[in-house]
């Protein structure tokens, strides 16, 4: 192949993948000369070839611009709902590494319109965000007198103080000065992360274990050690105990309340067990706590860092699920590691953004959240009822669920002969996700499993998919 039709094969490509649309203007002569590193006679070679194959126009003293029909045709044919064909995604999804499959269904989800049983996200619908951006925009009108100084860790004092005062309204005291505000759950847990392991350490995790933790100690450069979880226990603190003694351990990751997938609340007792085992050997414990607001009981439940002593727990937890996602509003409680975690934060991302961070604090300060958040519970806990009533009435004989105690997911155990794989690629072609077992472990043993999101409102097109992918699951038995 010459070196002008090489060009305008890459130009074509950019065409088809959406890089240039339909009416858009490409690259002028020179700046293509000079991105590519040929002359400007090859690439005025390469503009001929393409206007001859109908894929550019030349206008005069404007450029080269996307001919419609050229793009229409180019574009990849889109799904057909209904069609009994696996769509483009799916080769994606069947491969191990977990974060590409995370990244395949989410991809899915917004493509297809898909119904969101695969989504890890809540409804949100349901949060006040109408409210909290009114908070935001007046905030924003005020910024001529903003003190920037607030943006630096370990974050807006007055949002400190906020999420202080809700930890000591439900029986929990904290220190203030504790406190570290992140970008979300998620860096709270990876900066916890870089503060007590670096590459190369062994990380003890649940098993099924939230994906989000496997990319943290993947992204890391660490490894992961699968404990086997209790659907209604947690952890297993005799098998992590043998770990233990078998091995060095960095540090143990857990979400002992409302765990994804398995939406178990940790008994108390066996918390304070984890946390006694972990500080006898000197192990830091990252907990998760991201659902911590969305019990079905009486009460919040308590936390490993309740009966933390020793300053092992890194307690991370977030607003996102809670109360408005678009803001990624989160914090850890690191113990004895808040020095590192806070120059760590400093050196990663240098600030959380002051706005969203006081328009949190207001809503805290000013607004009904514990209205708020009991409506929310209500809604899920309903929705909970509702799901599993239905999965048990359309799915095929020999299926298990777990029986979530808060938070906005179903673990579903299929019969043996179910691929999962198979299950999520059949639904995906009816617009209907779901979230296969794979995602959960770094082994195949959840291959027949998946998780269901409940938190969406239950109309009948939600329930006519669930019986559609009850339907899908009898036929692969």
């Amino acid at each position: 192949m010459k070196l002008y039709e090489k060009l305008a094969e890459e130009m074509t490509e950019a065409v088809r993948r959406g890089v240039f649309a339909a009416g858009e203007r490409i690259l002028s002569v020179r700046q293509a000369s000079q991105q590519h590193g040929v002359s400007i006679k090859t690439v005025l070679h390469a503009y001929a070839l393409l206007e001859s194959r109908g894929i550019v126009e030349s206008r005069p003293q404007a450029g080269y611009f996307v001919r419609d029909a050229a793009a229409r045709a180019l574009a990849p044919a889109a799904p057909q709902p209904g069609r009994n064909r696996a769509p483009q995604a799916a080769p994606v999804a069947a491969e191990v590494d977990v974060s590409r499959l995370v990244l395949s269904t989410l991809r899915s989800i917004r493509a297809h319109d898909a119904v969101p049983f695969g989504s890890p996200y809540p409804d949100p619908s349901l949060f006040p965000w109408r409210r909290i951006n009114q908070y935001a925009n007046a905030i924003a009108r005020r910024q001529a007198s903003w003190n920037l100084i607030d943006d630096l860790p370990p974050g807006n004092p007055e949002l400190i103080r906020q999420i202080a005062r809700r930890y000591a309204e439900n029986g929990m005291p904290v220190d203030p000065g504790e406190i570290v505000i992140t970008l979300g759950a998620t860096e709270a847990i990876n900066l916890s992360l870089q503060a007590v392991a670096k590459p190369g350490d062994t990380v003890a995790v649940e098993s099924p274990t939230y994906y989000a933790m496997l990319h943290a100690i993947e992204r890391l450069g660490m490894r992961a050690i699968e404990v086997a979880t209790h659907p209604q226990h947690g952890i297993d603190i005799e098998a992590l105990a043998q770990v233990i003694a078998r091995q060095k351990i960095a540090a143990c990751m857990v979400m002992p309340n409302f765990q994804n997938p398995l939406g178990f609340q940790m008994p108390d007792a066996r918390k304070r067990q984890l946390v006694e085992l972990l500080a006898a050997h000197e192990i830091p414990a990252i907990e998760n706590d991201v659902y911590q607001e969305l019990y079905f009981g009486d009460a919040r439940p308590s936390t490993l860092k309740t009966y933390d002593t020793k300053g092992l727990v890194l307690h991370c937890a977030s607003f996102s699920k809670s109360l408005t996602a678009s803001y990624r509003i989160g914090w850890a409680l690191p113990g004895r590691y808040r020095a590192q975690l806070e120059k760590l934060k400093f050196l990663n991302t240098l600030t959380t953004p002051s706005v969203p961070q006081v328009a949190v604090a207001d809503y805290l300060r000013q607004d009904g959240y514990d209205r708020h958040l009991r409506h929310v519970r209500k809604v899920y806990r309903q929705q909970a009822s509702i799901m599993t009533a239905l999965v048990q009435r359309f799915f095929p004989v020999g299926t298990r669920m777990s029986a979530p105690q808060g938070g906005y997911v179903l673990w579903v155990e299929l019969p043996g002969r179910v691929d999962s794989m198979r299950l999520y690629q059949a639904a995906l072609a009816r617009s209907i996700t779901v979230g296969p077992g794979m995602m959960f472990s770094t082994r195949n043993d959840f291959r027949h499993f998946i998780r269901l999101n409940y938190s969406y409102p239950w109309t009948a097109q939600t329930e006519a998919a669930l019986k559609t992918l009850g339907e899908l699951a009898r036929r692969m038995t």
